[in-house]
């Protein structure tokens, strides 16, 4: 069933749509605040901005994302589905296209600082980041990617031993250190590290949302009670473990809920007020969906 399903194409203009601004988005990020000022981007997109200012200015950092980024994504199709590589190589070429029309086609000068901020690193950094970001978020958001390293990473992390995030944090380790020989200034990897950070954390909130979910577990001796009161409150579902305590030895009751980070002070006091012995653990979701049948 999974082979079929990433098989099938699987596309919505909705998600065309939201992608072109992904890649808009990141484009005014990458051109108009890091790269006038020599700063970076973490992956491919870093990569193709270190070479385009190495290589002669034929090949221009929209070359390079093109010929970085595309063969990644089709040698990792069958890995991530059609679906996922159709959207991932649209994004690529609108983000190219726009760093295009930007850097040659507009009237606007970024070859030697920002049209923004200037010359002030920090501020670039800051700001590329959090743009840059906002639009790889976005991508993922609406199912697709906008660097081929992320494809290889879900790859191969595995059959070397480490995890996809330890991976890419090698990737960028050597990108930012070969940056920093070839430049012979260690200034500029450095604040490429603070945009980078800058981006993850956008990144993040953009694919969770501001009411990112959280999962409860709470382990109590009034299950009855404790998920009455939650389902009340919130109207939504609990789900109740059977469980014996490894001290004692003694039958308890398991309640997973997931709620969102709002709703959690009201939760905690929702319990305490029906057990005050509950205990409870909060975890981190990185999605949630129903799964339907045919």
């Amino acid at each position: 069933m999974i082979k079929n399903n990433k098989k099938r194409l699987d596309i919505s203009l909705k998600n065309f749509i939201f992608l072109t601004f992904a890649g808009i988005i990141n484009a005014i990020g990458v051109t108009m605040f890091l790269a006038p000022v020599k700063l970076y981007d973490g992956g491919i997109s870093g990569t193709s901005m270190l070479l385009s200012q190495v290589t002669p200015a034929v090949l221009s950092l929209s070359f390079f994302l093109i010929i970085l980024n595309i063969p990644l994504f089709l040698y990792g199709l069958k890995k991530q589905g059609i679906t996922f590589t159709v959207y991932s190589i649209y994004a690529v070429v609108i983000y190219s296209a726009a760093a295009f029309i930007i850097t040659d086609i507009l009237p606007v000068d970024v070859s030697v600082a920002s049209p923004f901020a200037g010359d002030d690193l920090l501020l670039c950094a800051l700001f590329g980041g959090l743009i840059s970001g906002c639009g790889s978020g976005l991508t993922m958001r609406f199912g697709g990617a906008l660097d081929g390293v992320e494809v290889m990473a879900v790859i191969f992390a595995k059959k070397l031993g480490v995890s996809v995030g330890t991976f890419i944090m090698a990737y960028n380790v050597v990108l930012y250190s070969a940056s920093g020989v070839i430049t012979q200034s260690w200034i500029l990897p450095l604040y490429s590290i603070i945009a980078y950070a800058i981006g993850l954390k956008t990144v993040d909130f953009i694919v969770e949302g501001l009411d990112g979910s959280k999962s409860v577990m709470i382990v109590t001796d009034k299950p009855d009670e404790v998920s009455d009161a939650l389902m009340e409150e919130f109207e939504t579902g609990v789900t109740k473990i059977a469980a014996r305590g490894g001290y004692s030895n003694a039958d308890k009751t398991v309640i997973y809920f997931v709620v969102n980070r709002f709703q959690i002070p009201k939760m905690r006091t929702i319990v305490h007020e029906e057990d005050e012995n509950a205990f409870m653990t909060i975890s981190e979701v990185a999605d949630v969906f129903k799964a339907t049948g045919n």
